[in-house]
């Protein structure tokens, strides 16, 4: 499986480097207040795909840290519950004292 995903992964890099090697020619970019930019066009692409990637990160990292806290907690709560199961077992496994027995049945 391996092999097949270096494969693809080998297939998609130079599909994309024959495209930048295609997308050579200077584009210009039209920005605010009557400035102009000229770069080759690959690299205009290229600089918005890492900049939308950044700020994809960016707009999930507040949501992964919630799940974070959240899976902390729970498995907190999921060891206290063992302990607690744990220690209840013990006492069940335990025969009754004589004493409890007696007065239990009220003899």
């Amino acid at each position: 499986m391996k092999i097949i995903f270096r494969l693809f992964a080998i297939g998609l890099f130079l599909v994309f480097f024959g495209f930048a090697l295609k997308n050579t020619d200077e584009v210009v970019l039209h920005l605010f207040w009557g400035t102009t930019t000229k770069a080759p066009l690959i690299l205009l692409l290229l600089l918005f795909f890492i900049t939308g990637a950044v700020l994809g990160v960016l707009a999930m990292t507040s949501t992964v840290l919630r799940y974070r806290r959240t899976l902390m907690r729970h498995k907190k709560e999921n060891e206290q519950q063992q302990k607690a199961a744990e220690s209840l077992a013990q006492v069940r496994a335990q025969p009754p004292m004589p004493d409890t027995v007696m007065e239990q049945t009220g003899l």
